[in-house]
């Protein structure tokens, strides 16, 4: 920014003063940047040169004026669009006077193309009204099928975009089947037409995912993509839609609105289809698992059957081994038996022997017999008689000691519910409950006052 103006730079000079070229220029410059501070300035570029330096040379004009203008590389590559002929724009400048040539000209500190700015503002405010609607919400946007089996396009028949993301579908996955639904995509009516192709889609129910997309522009040629009517559109449509609009530096309220956005038309056909490429490799390695997996299992199984039929025989064959085998127990078994028998005629004979030798005299032992009967008989009945008097002798001390006799002679037992005999009142209060065993009966009582 200039410095403050200094009045005594600029005054009107004595009839005798006389200026030098160079001091009259600077006088001149000065007055011009302190009377007239940067400001906007609207024309149509004319005399456009960009020069080797990167400075930018050219003229802004009207129907009755012109003015020269530079615009210094420093301050020019910050344009994100590129000047040109006869293009309308409004410039911030600052008035000054080039002294070499003594030419009135601005210095441009920013450029945009005219109109820009209050288009801009409508966007902004258009923005910030859905975003506060929740139109941009990331919940509410759905996501991009893995597989789809038809892409629908929105966009006109005679883009280049259109072009671009059918060559482009067409190189990744030609099998995919596309609808496209026509609309205009710049101009009066564009954003109608565009919402009503969407709403048509969404009606016919018949794509996977939907393509919103045109070429790169001004914002004027892409401000049908900034219509209220068409976000509503694009956020009541039930099917996903992916945005390819302008280039990677271009942003719109449909691409706001988009359940995705890509950078170009050309990376929004690649987001929506999947490259038949990497299918197939998918498809491949799917393959190529099924039969490692197929393989284990069957030499798993293989092993499993060579492990049964080594178990398993026929029965011809297991008949034959049993008899094998009764055959050899059947031999086995007589050997044993014709062993068995001899020894046990060896030992009958040896037992018969030693019996012979040990024969007792039957003699003595009749007479031993008889009088061990004779002493027997005479103590048996004494033996009798004592146990009965010992018998008796225990049935009288058990008689005493048995719980129902010293009942019937009038006596009870008190026990508490739970079948413990109470020895003394010392544990008991009133009220506690207790069980009386009689002779003959039982009673329950509540103790009214242990003593």
């Amino acid at each position: 920014m200039p410095s403050e103006p200094d009045s005594t730079r600029v005054s009107s000079p004595l009839p005798a003063e006389i200026f030098t070229v160079s001091a009259l220029a600077r006088s001149v410059r000065d007055l011009l940047e302190h009377r007239y501070p940067l400001l906007w300035l609207t024309g149509e570029i004319s005399n456009f040169v960009r020069a080797k330096s990167g400075h930018l040379y050219f003229s802004l004009k009207d129907d009755a004026a012109q003015v020269r203008c530079v615009m210094f590389r420093n301050r020019g590559q910050y344009l994100d669009w590129e000047p040109r002929e006869g293009l309308k724009v409004e410039a911030r400048a600052l008035v000054t006077l080039y002294e070499a040539r003594g030419d009135f000209q601005l210095n441009v500190e920013s450029m945009r193309r005219a109109g820009q700015g209050a288009l801009f503002e409508a966007f902004l405010r258009l923005r910030d009204k859905l975003e506060k609607e929740g139109l941009f919400d990331p919940a509410h946007k759905q996501p991009l099928p893995l597989h789809a089996q038809r892409i629908g396009i929105v966009t006109s028949p005679q883009a280049a975009a259109l072009r671009d993301v059918l060559t482009t579908l067409a190189r990744r996955n030609p099998s995919i089947p596309v609808v496209i639904y026509p609309a205009q995509v710049q101009g009066e009516g564009a954003a109608q037409q565009l919402a009503a192709a969407i709403a048509t889609a969404a009606r016919r129910n018949e794509c996977d995912v939907l393509i919103l997309c045109r070429g790169g522009g001004s914002i004027e040629d892409l401000w049908a993509f900034n219509d209220e009517a068409l976000a509503r559109a694009i956020h009541a449509c039930p099917i996903p839609l992916v945005t390819g609009i302008g280039h990677e530096t271009d942003f719109t309220i449909a691409e706001f609105v988009a359940d995705r956005r890509a950078a170009t038309p050309t990376a929004a056909a690649e987001l929506a289809s999947q490259a038949r490429a990497e299918l197939l490799a998918d498809l491949r390695q799917l393959r190529q698992s099924l039969s490692r997996q197929m393989q284990f299992a069957f030499n798993t199984r293989a092993q499993r059957l060579d492990t049964l039929a080594g178990r398993l025989q026929s029965p011809v064959d297991r008949l034959a081994a049993s008899s094998a085998r009764l055959g050899a127990a059947r031999a086995r078994l007589g050997a044993a038996f014709a062993l068995g028998t001899h020894n046990a005629e060896w030992r009958l004979a040896h037992a018969l022997r030693r019996l012979a030798a040990a024969m007792p005299n039957l003699g003595v032992l009749q007479h031993r017999i008889g009088q061990l009967d004779t002493a027997l008989r005479r103590a048996t009945p004494q033996r009798l008689a004592v146990l009965a008097e010992d018998l008796a002798r225990l049935s009288l001390g058990l008689s005493h000691l048995d719980p129902a006799a010293v009942l019937e002679r009038g006596y009870a037992i008190a026990r508490t519910p739970e079948g413990r005999v109470v020895r003394t009142s010392a544990g008991l209060r009133r009220g506690d409950p207790l069980e009386i065993s009689f002779a003959h009966g039982a009673a329950s009582v509540r103790v009214e006052k242990p003593q």
